[in-house]
């Protein structure tokens, strides 16, 4: 069985009005420490082209700088599991994260947004936040059947609807 793996961190502060919710870290995210951190995944650039920057190609300090000054935060729904590789499909003994907690480290939040279906079947605990909460398709690599434009029409929609876009 493999060990045990802790995921990252909340990116949330008081600005926060909106919340991506992965799943848990990649692999490359894990070894790099960084939300989306697999040079494949559309999450930096559909947020690079939601705001006119290039955060794909960006640091990834200058990348959390932008999503705190668009009001946008991150974090996964699960602390810890156990995978090999970095498929969800492979998640075993997922712990989840105190989502609750985010009404205390993000006051001002508005809305959820679930990035994928494994992060979604979280959405009762979400919902308990009495807050919208959306499903997103997955930013991943392997979330091959919907392009990028499709994704990007997909996740501007919902960062309008809750004015970060």
């Amino acid at each position: 069985m493999s060990a045990m793996l802790d995921g990252l961190g909340p990116v949330v502060d008081s600005n926060t009005r909106l919340i991506v919710l992965g799943s848990f870290p990649g692999v490359a995210s894990l070894q790099a420490q960084q939300y989306y951190g697999h040079p494949r995944n559309h999450f930096w650039a559909i947020l690079g082209a939601l705001w006119n920057d290039d955060l794909k190609n960006a640091p990834y300090g200058q990348r959390l700088a932008a999503a705190r000054a668009h009001g946008l935060g991150m974090w996964d729904v699960y602390s810890s599991c156990r995978r090999e590789g970095s498929l969800d499909s492979a998640i075993e003994d997922a712990q989840l994260n105190d989502l609750a907690s985010l009404a205390r480290l993000a006051p001002n939040l508005r809305a959820v947004v679930h990035n994928g279906g494994e992060s979604a079947r979280a959405m009762r605990h979400t919902r308990a936040l009495g807050l919208p909460v959306v499903q997103l398709p997955s930013t991943s690599p392997a979330n091959a059947s919907w392009s990028f434009e499709k994704k990007l029409a997909a996740w501007r929609a919902a960062f309008e609807k809750h004015g970060v876009a």
